[in-house]
C-alpha cells in the first residue's frame, strides 16, 4: 500500500530545473461604463494592475507550492522588465541564478486589460525569434552547473514556442540529462514537438498531439482507436517512457511499458482552464521522482488540473487541498 502522506510530505526534498519561456503575466483591471466617443471601444475605468510571473514561471510558481526548490532557466531581455521579472521571482522566494539577461532581446510581458471580469484585449511584448547559438551554449553551461551543483531530480523544458528551447538546447541537455540519470519531463508545442527524442514523460494536450504530429481526429471516450494510434506513431518518432495526454473533459491518457490507462474528468464547476497545463507537469514530475507508477501519476495531476479550474485566472496549486483530494478518492 503507497502512503500517499509521505509521498507529498517527500516533495519537499526535491529540486527541478524549469527551462524554457519564463515571461510576465501583467492584469489591469476595471470598470466599464460607456463607450468611448472617439472609437467604437469600451472604456475601463483602471481599479487595479498585477503582475505575475507566468510561463515557466507559473510552473516554478507550482513546483514551490508543492514544496520542492524549482530553478528557473531562460534567456530574457536586459530590460525594464526582466528587472521587474527579477523582482517577482525574488518576491516570490524562488533562485534567479539560472536567469541570463541579454542585451538584443525583448523580455516576454502579456498585458490583459479586464473589463467587468471580462478579458477585453491583451497585448504581448515578445521577441520570439529563436535564441543564438552562443546564448544557446550559456543557456546549456548554466543548467549544468546547476543540476550538478543542486542534484536536482528532474529537468522540466516547458515550452511556448517564444523562441529559448531550440533544438540544440533540447538535444544536449536530454542527452546529459539521461547520461546523469536525470528524469527528463516535457510539456510541449508544435515547433519542437519531434526534436524531444529519448525524454522520460512527454505531455501535449490533444491538441498539441494531433498538431505535432500533423493528423487530425475526433477523440471521445467511445472511439479511443485513432488516438492510440497517434501514440503509436509518436513513440516511434521521439520514444519517450511515457506518454502522457491531457483531453480536456475526456481526462487524461497515459501509458507505460506494457499499459494504456484512461482516466476520466471529475465533475468541477469550471471557472477558467488559465495555467491548468502548468500545474498539471508539476504535479506529474513530482510524483514521477517519488517513484509512483503512471497510472497514479495520471490520477493525481488530473486532480490537481481540475483543482485549479475552479479558481479565476492563472493560481499555483494548493498541496494540502490536493492530498485531502488524493485521500478522498
Amino acid at each position: 500500500m503507497i502512503d500517499l502522506k509521505t509521498i507529498f510530505k517527500s516533495f519537499s526534498n526535491k529540486k527541478i530545473i524549469v527551462i524554457g519561456d519564463v515571461m510576465i503575466d501583467t492584469y489591469i483591471k476595471g470598470k466599464v461604463n460607456r463607450i468611448s466617443p472617439e472609437a467604437p471601444v469600451p472604456v475601463v475605468k483602471f481599479e487595479s494592475k498585477e503582475n505575475r510571473l507566468g510561463g515557466a514561471g507559473n510552473v516554478a510558481l507550482n513546483i514551490k507550492a508543492l514544496g520542492a526548490k524549482p530553478f528557473i532557466c531562460s534567456i530574457v531581455g536586459n530590460d525594464e522588465n526582466a528587472t521587474l521579472l527579477n523582482k517577482l521571482i525574488n518576491q516570490n522566494h524562488l533562485s534567479d541564478e539560472g536567469l541570463i539577461k541579454v542585451d538584443d532581446r525583448t523580455t516576454t510581458v502579456k498585458t490583459r486589460i479586464i473589463g467587468n471580469n471580462q478579458q477585453l484585449i491583451r497585448i504581448d511584448q515578445e521577441d520570439v525569434t529563436l535564441i543564438s547559438s552562443q546564448m544557446a551554449y550559456n543557456l546549456i553551461e548554466t543548467v549544468k552547473d546547476i543540476a550538478l551543483k543542486e542534484k536536482v531530480d528532474a529537468i522540466i523544458f516547458q515550452d511556448y514556442n517564444k523562441g529559448v528551447l531550440v533544438a540544440e538546447v533540447i538535444e544536449k541537455l536530454t542527452k546529459f540529462a539521461n547520461s546523469n540519470s536525470i528524469p527528463v519531463v516535457v510539456d510541449p508545442k508544435k515547433d519542437n514537438f519531434l526534436t524531444y527524442k529519448n525524454v522520460t514523460l512527454f505531455k501535449p494536450n490533444l491538441n498539441e498531439l494531433k498538431e505535432g504530429l500533423d493528423i487530425d481526429f475526433d477523440y471521445d471516450n467511445s472511439n479511443k482507436s485513432d488516438l492510440l494510434n497517434a501514440i503509436e506513431v509518436l513513440k516511434e518518432k521521439i520514444n519517450p517512457k511515457y506518454v502522457f495526454v491531457t483531453l480536456s473533459e475526456h481526462g487524461v491518457f497515459i501509458n507505460d511499458e506494457t499499459d494504456n490507462f484512461f482516466i476520466p474528468a471529475h465533475l468541477r464547476n469550471i471557472t477558467d482552464v488559465s495555467g491548468a497545463g502548468d500545474t498539471v507537469i508539476s504535479v506529474a514530475t513530482l510524483c514521477l521522482t517519488s517513484g509512483l507508477k503512471p497510472n497514479l501519476i495520471a490520477e493525481i495531476s488530473n486532480l490537481a488540473g481540475g483543482l485549479v479550474c475552479e479558481k479565476v485566472g492563472v493560481v499555483s496549486i494548493d498541496k494540502e487541498q490536493l492530498m485531502q483530494e488524493v485521500l478522498k478518492l
